[in-house]
């Protein structure tokens, strides 16, 4: 059985943008089935948007990489859930509730390098939520 997996943005942009040499392990999890990535439709939209951003959208023509292709990639590999509710830890930043919320209501890995998630590792951990800066970090 797979285990669920929530995954920030920078993440999924560590994937697909900037190849970052610490994420096949991930990508293949993925694909293999052995982890279960759980998202919903507002992150979806948040990917689509940060895409978009100068300096991403530069790093994307340099690699002839569209946004399209990356919407695909996590079109494919992300199963999409309802909107969670509201955890009972609340993140400073706001755009990085959605995925603590989804986290929490799957018991799943949380896949986040934003220090403001990273603080509440200890909290999350209360509630049976791992979080991790990539699936190979030690717990």
């Amino acid at each position: 059985m797979s285990s669920p997996v929530v995954i920030d943005t920078n993440i999924v942009l560590d994937i697909w943008v900037y190849q970052d040499p610490a994420t096949p392990p991930l990508l293949l999890a993925l694909k293999d089935g052995e982890l279960r990535w759980l998202a919903t439709p507002p992150m979806r939209e948040e990917l689509l948007r940060v895409l978009d951003y100068p300096h991403i959208a530069r790093r994307r023509e340099r690699d002839g990489l569209s946004a399209e292709a990356v919407l695909a990639h996590f079109d494919r590999l992300a199963q999409l859930q309802a909107v969670a509710p509201k955890a009972p830890y609340v993140c400073k930043d706001e755009d990085d509730q959605k995925f603590i919320d989804l986290a929490v209501a799957h018991q799943a890995l949380l896949l986040s390098k934003d220090r403001q998630v990273l603080r509440l590792t200890n909290r999350l951990a209360r509630l049976g939520v791992v979080v991790k800066k990539s699936q190979g970090d030690p717990e």
